[in-house]
């Protein structure tokens, strides 16, 4: 079982939280220029990384807030986890 710390509740079992998919890849934009099929690339045409991903989780049964969590996907190690709202830069795993 995966241990989230989430930065408002302490650590929590992965039960309490929803996958919210890859923080690799950007969103297509909300407005009338993204196709079907840029959405359809974003939500289901996915890497398979070995080792860090940022990833998007929704803590449903805590404070409901969204998390981006960098987790090693060789172990499920949590590398660091925060407020979604930050972005994703600078987390492990970061090409910059």
């Amino acid at each position: 079982m995966i241990q989230i710390p989430c930065p408002w509740c302490g650590p929590r079992n992965e039960e309490e939280f929803s996958y919210g998919g890859s923080a690799e890849a950007p969103m297509p934009a909300l407005d009338s220029q993204s196709t079907h099929g840029d959405w359809h690339a974003h939500v289901h045409v996915r890497e398979n990384p070995k080792g860090p991903h940022r990833e998007y989780w929704h803590h449903t049964a805590g404070c409901e807030r969204w998390l981006l969590v960098c987790r090693d996907t060789r172990d499920n190690a949590i590398l660091e986890c925060r407020d979604a709202s930050s972005g994703p830069e600078g987390l492990p795993g970061d090409e910059a």
